[in-house]
C-alpha cells in the first residue's frame, strides 16, 4: 500500500472535497457518458449536467423521457438510456429504454426515440423495477440490465446490444441481491462486481446511503462479499459511505479514461457546504486484493515527490544544505566541532558548557545535538540559489528545501474528470515546475498560468500517482536514480508512477 503514504497526513485529516466544480446539483446520477468530446450525466426527474472537461459542470437539457435514476451506455452509433417510472403505487414500475445518436442537443442527430419497456414489476411480485444499471460484457459482447429496490430483489435480465431491447422477454429474471437499490455491474480481471446502494435515501443530511459490493465469476452470480456472504442473504462489503461534510453515498458509475486510469461517479445525498444539496462527485477507482477501493482526490498541500521506480525524489538542481547545517571535524569525532558540538557552538537552548543534559556524552558523531532540529527556512538556504530558470533532477530525499513541493489548484485553469489542473512550486517560493522545450523539465522563477506550468495529477488503480503536463500530455518520468524527464505514459511501466509523501 505504498501509494497511500500521503493518506496518513494530508488526506486522512482533511475534510473530503467534492471533485467537481460549477453546477453539480443532481440526484441518482447515471454513468457519465462522453459524446462529441463533452461529458454528460442524467438524474432523477430529468436532471441533466454537461461539462466540456469533466471538471466544471453546467445544467444540461432534459431527455425526452423523465423518471427515476436513469443509466446511459454508448454502443455503436447509439446512446441507450434506461429510465424507470412508478406506475401508481410502488412497487409497480417499469424501465423504459430510449435512444439517440448523440447527446448533444445542438446536433442535427439529436433525437430521443422510444424503445419500449425492458423490465417491469406488477406490484405483487418481490421486485420493484426502478434504478436500472447497464453492463456491456467485454468478454462476449452481451448486454445486461440490473434493476430493483428495497421492495424486493435486485434482478438481472439480458438486452439486445443491437437494439437495446429485452431479449427473451419470457425468461424469468435472475435474482442477485436483496436489501438494496441503485445497482450496477462492472468487470475486472475475470470477475463481475455488483455495486449497489444500501441504507436510507432522500432525507438530506439524515440519509444513510452507502455503496456496498460483492463479486462473482459469472454475471448471473452468486455475488459474495469479502466474508463470503451471498448478497442474496444480505451480504455486501462497504465500498464508500459518508465522510467529512458529505452525507449519503449512492449510485456508482464507472468512468474508464484508458491508459490505466479509472474513476467512478456517484452522488452525495447532502453536501453540507452547499446547504445540504444532492451533488455529483468523481473519484479515483483503485484496486486492492481483487476488490475495488474508493480513492481520494489530491488535496492541496506540500509533498515530497518520490519515484516508485528509483526511490529518489524530484528536486530543483541546486547545492543542498543539510538540515541543521553542515558539520565540521574536530576533537569530538568526525563530523563534530570542538567538544562534540556542531561548529559555531551549542544549538539553541543548550548549556554553554557542553551537550544538553541527557544528550549522551561520549556518543561522538552519533550522539546528535540533544534537541530537535528545526525545518529549513527556505528564505535562508535559497540566498545562494541561482536566479532564472533552473534544471530539475532526482536525488536521495534529505528533507531539504529544494525537495519540497507545494501542489495547489491553478486558478481559472479548468480541469479534467475529478480534479482541476494544478500548479507545482517549491514550498515557500514562487518557483514553478514547468515543461520546457524538448520535453524536459525546469523550475521557472514564477507562475504565469501557461499550459507548460499546469499539471494533471491522477491516482492510478494501484494507488500511486501519475503527473502529466497539460502541454503535450506527457507524463513525469524517472529515467534513472538522478534524472527526470517527460515522456508518453506507459501503464505497464513504473517509471511514471509517483508517491506523494508529506514531509
Amino acid at each position: 500500500m505504498r501509494g497511500l503514504v500521503l493518506l496518513a497526513g494530508a488526506v486522512a485529516s482533511a475534510t473530503m472535497a467534492c471533485a467537481a466544480d460549477g453546477v453539480v446539483n443532481i440526484h441518482d446520477p447515471s454513468t457519465i457518458a462522453i459524446s462529441g468530446g463533452k461529458y454528460y450525466v442524467y438524474g432523477t426527474g430529468g436532471g441533466s449536467l454537461v461539462s466540456d472537461d469533466g471538471w466544471t459542470w453546467r445544467t444540461g437539457v432534459a431527455p425526452s423521457r423523465r423518471g427515476l435514476a436513469p443509466d446511459v451506455i454508448h454502443i455503436g452509433d447509439r446512446y441507450y438510456m434506461d429510465v424507470a417510472a412508478n406506475i401508481g403505487a410502488q412497487p409497480k414500475a417499469a424501465v423504459n429504454m430510449i435512444w439517440s445518436k448523440t447527446l448533444d442537443p445542438e446536433s442535427k442527430d439529436y433525437k430521443w426515440e422510444e424503445g419500449g419497456v425492458v423490465a417491469s414489476s406488477d406490484g405483487v411480485e418481490d421486485s420493484n423495477a426502478i434504478d436500472p444499471g447497464v453492463l456491456l460484457d467485454s468478454t462476449d459482447g452481451r448486454l445486461w440490465l440490473v434493476y430493483g429496490s428495497y421492495f424486493g430483489y435486485i434482478r438481472l435480465v439480458e438486452l439486445d446490444p443491437k437494439t437495446g431491447k429485452r431479449l427473451r422477454a419470457n425468461d424469468v429474471p435472475k435474482n442477485l441481491a436483496i436489501n438494496s437499490e441503485a445497482s450496477i455491474l462492472i468487470q475486472h480481471d475475470g470477475w463481475y462486481y455488483l455495486l449497489l446502494t444500501h441504507g436510507s435515501c432522500c432525507r438530506g443530511a439524515d440519509s444513510g446511503y452507502n455503496i456496498r459490493m460483492g463479486r462473482s465469476r459469472k454475471v448471473t452470480g452468486p455475488y459474495l462479499d469479502r466474508t463470503g456472504l451471498d448478497m442474496l442473504q444480505g451480504g455486501g462489503s462497504l465500498f464508500i459511505g459518508s465522510g467529512g461534510r458529505f452525507i449519503g453515498a449512492g449510485h456508482f458509475g464507472l468512468l474508464d479514461e484508458g491508459n490505466g486510469v479509472q474513476k467512478f461517479s456517484m452522488h452525495w445525498e447532502a453536501d453540507l457546504e452547499k446547504g445540504g444539496a444532492s451533488v455529483l462527485d468523481i473519484r479515483p477507482l483503485l484496486w486492492r486484493d481483487g476488490w475495488p477501493v474508493a480513492g481520494e482526490n489530491l488535496k492541496e498541500g506540500t509533498y515530497e515527490i518520490e519515484s516508485v521506480r528509483t526511490g529518489t525524489a524530484l528536486e530543483m538542481a541546486v547545492e543542498g544544505m543539510p538540515v541543521g547545517g553542515r558539520r565540521g571535524r574536530g576533537p569530538g569525532g568526525p563530523g563534530r566541532g570542538p567538544g562534540g558540538l556542531p561548529p559555531g557552538g551549542p544549538p539553541p537552548g543548550a548549556g554553554r558548557g557542553g551537550p544538553p543534559p541527557g544528550a549522551g556524552r561520549g556518543g561522538g558523531m552519533f550522539a546528535g545535538t540533544g534537541v530537535p532540529i528545526p525545518a529549513q527556512d527556505v528564505a535562508q538556504v535559497s540566498v545562494n540559489w541561482p536566479t532564472g530558470t533552473v534544471d530539475v533532477r532526482m536525488a536521495n530525499y534529505l528533507l531539504q528545501s529544494q525537495q519540497k513541493w507545494t501542489i495547489s489548484p491553478a486558478p481559472n485553469a479548468g480541469g479534467y474528470p475529478g480534479a482541476p489542473y494544478y500548479r507545482i512550486r517549491l514550498a515557500g517560493t514562487e518557483r514553478t515546475l514547468a515543461a520546457v522545450e524538448g520535453g524536459e523539465l525546469a523550475v521557472l522563477p514564477g507562475f504565469t498560468g501557461a499550459p507548460e506550468q499546469l499539471w494533471r495529477i491522477e491516482q492510478l488503480p494501484d494507488s500511486n500517482w501519475r503527473i502529466e503536463s497539460k502541454a503535450g500530455s506527457m507524463a513525469l518520468s524517472a529515467v534513472g536514480a538522478s534524472f527526470a524527464t517527460l515522456s508518453k505514459f506507459d501503464a505497464a511501466s513504473d517509471k511514471q508512477r509517483w508517491l506523494l509523501k508529506t514531509p
